[in-house]
C-alpha cells in the first residue's frame, strides 16, 4: 500500500496541488521545489492574474476598433508575465508566510514549510522570475511600464494584509486585476476611466472568488490569528458574495457600455452579454456553495477561470460586428 501511494504522489507534493500536474510527473526533479513555490502545480492563479490583462486588451480594442500586430505581442507577453509575476509574488508570499503555513493543514506541505527549498534560494527564485518579467515589462510602451512598476507595492504588501484587516481580499485584487490597467495603456497609450472601471470591477471578483478559497482555512486562521473575509463574513458569506456579484457585473457593465457607446448596437449588445454571462457562471458557484466542504470550496475557486473566460468569447465576437 505504502508503495502504491508513493508512485500516485510524489515525493514533495503539495496537498492542493491539480493532480496529475506536469511539475509533479514531467519536470526535472531539480526544478520541482522551485516550481511549486511558484505554483505552477496549480495553475489557476496564473489564469486569475491574466484574465484582467486580456479584458484590459479586449476592451482597449473594443473603444479604438483597432486590432495590430502589437496587440498579439501585449497578449502573450502578459501571459508569459503573468507566470512569471505569479510565481515571483507566490514566492514573496510563502517567504513572509513560512512559519504560518507551516501551521496550517493545507500549506504546511508548500516548499519553504516543509524544507524543500531555503529561504535564501526563494528569494533568489524570485529574483529571477522578477528580472525575466522586467525585461518583458520594457517592450511595452512607457505609460504601461510606469503601471507594470507601480504593480509591485500592492504585490509587496499583500502577503501582510492578513495581519492588519479582516479584508486582505480587497490587497489581493489590487494586486491581481492591475493587468487591467496595464494591457488597456499598453494598446492605448494612456490609463482612461473605463479601464479604471474594470479595474474596480475585478476588484469585487477577486472578493467573491478568494472569499470562497479563504473558507478553506477558517478554522486554521481562527486558531494562529489570520484575518480574511471568509472569517469575518461567516455564514453570512453568501449573502456578501452575492453582493460582490452584482457590484462585479455592474461596474464591468458599465465599462463595457463606456467603450462600445460609439460601436453599432449590434455590437454594444452582444459585448454587454459578457458581463452578463460572467454573472450567471458567478450565480451557478453561488448555487453550488457549501463552505463546510473544502473539496467544493478548491472546485468552485478553480471554476473561477472559466468566468473569466466566458466574457472574453463575447468581447471576440463585438469586435467583428
Amino acid at each position: 500500500m505504502a508503495d502504491t501511494r508513493a508512485k500516485e504522489e510524489p515525493k514533495g507534493q503539495v496537498s492542493d496541488a491539480v493532480t496529475g500536474n506536469w511539475v509533479d510527473h514531467r519536470a526535472p526533479a531539480w526544478s520541482r521545489p522551485y516550481l511549486r513555490l511558484s505554483r505552477a502545480d496549480r495553475p489557476i492563479g496564473t489564469w486569475l492574474l491574466l484574465l484582467p490583462c486580456w479584458m484590459g486588451l479586449a476592451l482597449a480594442m473594443l473603444s479604438d476598433g483597432q486590432a495590430r500586430l502589437s496587440d498579439l505581442w501585449i497578449a502573450v507577453g502578459c501571459a508569459l508575465g503573468a507566470f512569471l509575476m505569479r510565481g515571483a509574488g507566490c514566492t514573496w508570499n510563502d517567504f513572509t508566510d513560512r512559519k504560518i503555513d507551516a501551521q496550517v493543514a493545507r500549506t504546511r506541505s508548500r516548499p519553504l514549510p516543509s524544507g524543500q527549498v531555503t529561504p535564501k534560494r526563494a528569494l533568489l527564485w524570485m529574483a529571477l522570475q522578477t528580472a525575466v518579467s522586467a525585461a518583458i515589462l520594457l517592450s511595452f510602451n512607457s505609460a504601461a511600464i510606469l503601471l507594470g512598476l507601480a504593480s509591485l507595492i500592492p504585490v509587496a504588501i499583500y502577503p501582510f494584509a492578513k495581519r492588519f484587516t479582516w479584508w486582505p481580499q480587497v490587497f489581493l485584487g489590487l494586486a491581481f486585476n492591475w493587468g487591467a490597467l496595464l494591457a488597456w495603456t499598453a494598446h492605448t497609450g494612456s490609463l482612461t476611466a473605463p479601464a479604471v472601471i474594470l479595474y474596480g470591477a475585478g476588484i469585487a471578483w477577486t472578493l467573491f472568488y478568494d472569499t470562497i478559497y479563504a473558507h478553506q482555512d477558517t478554522e486554521d486562521d481562527a486558531l494562529i490569528g489570520v484575518k480574511s473575509t471568509a472569517r469575518l463574513f461567516g455564514d453570512a458569506s453568501a449573502q456578501w458574495l452575492q453582493g460582490f456579484l452584482m457590484l462585479t457585473i455592474m461596474l464591468f457593465g458599465l465599462a463595457v457600455l463606456m467603450v462600445t457607446i460609439t460601436r453599432s448596437p449590434a455590437s454594444m449588445a452582444v459585448a454587454l452579454m459578457g458581463p452578463l454571462a460572467m454573472g450567471w457562471h458567478m450565480q451557478w458557484q453561488l448555487r453550488q456553495l457549501d463552505t463546510n466542504d473544502t473539496a467544493s470550496l478548491l472546485r468552485l475557486f478553480r471554476a473561477n477561470r472559466d468566468t473569466g473566460l466566458i466574457p472574453l468569447l463575447f468581447f471576440a465576437g463585438a469586435f467583428f460586428l
